[in-house]
């Protein structure tokens, strides 16, 4: 993990974000935890490597994610359209916290070419 082409965007002592370029759009890896303390850092580094139509957001590495955190992965505000982030590799966690906001069939999961 951690090939030349990936950078990273932002760490703190929860949360280290890093993007790779990949075809079609960027692949960001979420790693350790995402609370009201650092959720603002995400929502920016995210916005800073949108390019196209969409970015791919790899969840799966995350221990820990709280309302804070899935507002900015969701986007409930936007209508589904209109988000630019997919979901890869969402644990079941994850998925369960999603279905209990009720935001479970909102977020378009991204599947990344094997």
């Amino acid at each position: 993990m951690g090939g030349p082409e990936e950078r990273l965007l932002y760490q703190d002592e929860q949360l280290k974000i890093t993007v790779r370029a990949a075809s079609g759009a960027p692949t960001v890896t979420l790693i350790g935890e995402i609370d009201a303390s650092n959720s603002h850092a995400l929502a920016g580094a995210l916005a800073s490597c949108r390019q196209g139509d969409y970015i791919v957001v790899d969840t799966g590495a995350l221990s820990f994610i709280d309302v804070s955190g899935l507002r900015v992965l969701v986007m409930p505000a936007l209508p589904p359209s209109q988000r630019w982030i997919r979901l890869h590799n969402v644990t079941p966690y994850q998925r369960r916290l999603l279905r209990m906001m009720g935001w479970y069939y909102e977020p378009r999961a991204h599947h990344l070419p094997v």
